[in-house]
């Protein structure tokens, strides 16, 4: 088998989340143990959305079981889609045809490729979903739906500290809502070669949270 890591590292300079890293202990000091620390957020870099994140009374990930974000998924190549371009549900369908139904989805756009995650362009630039496309994936019962590019329009605005309203935010407002977990900022795609993979994007066990972080990776078998 070989193993393609999709997850995004964390770093602490980054245009979007803020994150501090630091260590504690010190052997030159004479301490027995050096202990590092982060604090950053949850919905940051690779990560989960529970339905709590978007949805008033919602799920947490208390109420995550693996096998919503861990087993075969189906995946989406759009490798060929362009800057700014909606991808709507007759994409999906003559892209998707292979898509079985009650497993997880994986969209492999690229779009790491053609924007740095560091910078605005991948952000302000980058394909979107359409509500017609979220229904679309809502119909093959998804447990969960993995993305590699920023899947709402809506995501762009927060750049600019503008919050749209739930129903603008397609990919939380048809599928989150409805059980759907979702997979945010997937990277590295490209290694992906077949169109049915195992996927794994389990989170760290935070109880009653909205999201967590997650180590997404692929396996393809030889």
């Amino acid at each position: 088998m070989q193993i393609h890591d999709l997850s995004m590292p964390l770093e602490g300079e980054h245009i979007r989340w803020p994150m501090t890293q630091g260590v504690r202990g010190s052997f030159m000091a004479g301490d027995l143990f050096e202990v590092s620390w982060v604090q950053t957020s949850c919905h940051g870099f690779t990560h989960l959305d529970a339905p709590r994140h978007m949805v008033p009374g919602g799920t947490t990930t208390t109420d995550l079981t693996l096998d919503q974000v861990v087993g075969f998924a189906s995946v989406i190549d759009i490798s060929d889609v362009l800057p700014n371009q909606a991808v709507d549900d007759s994409l999906l369908e003559s892209r998707g045809q292979h898509v079985k139904n009650d497993e997880i989805v994986l969209f492999r756009s690229c779009w790491d490729e053609q924007r740095d995650w560091h910078t605005e362009p991948f952000w302000r630039e980058a394909p979107y979903l359409t509500r017609d496309a979220c229904e679309w994936l809502l119909a093959k019962k998804p447990t969960a739906v993995a993305f590699d590019f920023p899947q709402d329009w809506t995501i762009r605005c927060l750049l600019d500290g503008d919050i749209r309203p739930i129903n603008e935010h397609v990919s939380h407002d048809v599928l989150l809502r409805n059980g759907v977990t979702l997979v945010e900022y997937l990277v590295g795609t490209r290694a992906i070669t077949q169109t049915r993979v195992f996927f794994s994007a389990a989170p760290l066990k935070l109880l009653d949270a909205d999201g967590a972080p997650a180590r997404a990776y692929a396996i393809e078998s030889m």
